[in-house]
């Protein structure tokens, strides 16, 4: 058990991200965005879940398009460098269905979850023992986990049907997302009792 543990933490270490101060930085402006939109909150989460609050897609779909333009210019400099996941269809779904669920009993995903914690939201505090927890029995038996998987398909990316153009690829999926971003309206959701309290 602690051998595939510490294999786990090598395997991470050795993953070549670069600067442990850029991504350093690069955390803190991610901190900075979530306090900025406020999707850390509960109301946030739970009001996108049902369709009354657009600020996590608008979100969702600026900074995915920006992270894909840059790296379209970061791959045509050089300075890029990603490992794509094999894609494995039980995995995907099993995953998805346990991730959404999740997200919706708890308000909180991977992103906003540490934030809320550095808030001093105690309740959060139970969200990151199970996923710490979860992860360590998903390490320890993931033999049994990858036969419920599925079969690897390969690693498939939407620029593999464009095989030779997939930086162009990218830029063209960067820019649709931010048009996107920007065309789904501006809607917040308020909570009931909020509005109860409101002198209006």
């Amino acid at each position: 058990m602690f051998e595939r543990l510490i294999h786990m933490f090598q395997v991470v270490a050795n993953e070549g991200h670069g600067s442990v101060y850029i991504v350093l930085l690069i955390g803190f402006l991610f901190g900075v965005i979530i306090q900025y939109t406020r999707i850390d909150k509960f109301e946030k989460i739970a009001g996108f879940a049902m369709l009354e609050d657009t600020t996590v897609p608008k979100m969702l779909f600026l900074s995915i398009g920006l992270a894909s333009i840059g790296l379209y210019f970061m791959d045509s400099l050089g300075f890029s460098a990603w490992h794509i996941k094999p894609l494995t269809l039980g995995g995907i779904v099993i995953g998805g269905i346990l991730f959404g669920a999740a997200m919706a009993i708890f308000g909180k995903c991977p992103g906003t979850g540490p934030v809320s914690l550095a808030e001093g939201r105690i309740d959060v505090l139970v969200g990151a023992i199970g996923g710490i927890f979860g992860g360590v029995f998903f390490t320890m038996n993931y033999g049994f986990f990858k036969a419920i998987m599925g079969p690897n398909i390969g690693k498939l990316t939407l620029a593999t049907p464009f095989a030779g153009h997939e930086k162009i690829v990218f830029l063209i999926y960067g820019i649709a997302l931010i048009v996107i971003s920007i065309v789904i309206p501006n809607i917040e959701y308020k909570d009931k009792l909020e509005e109860s309290d409101s002198p209006n």
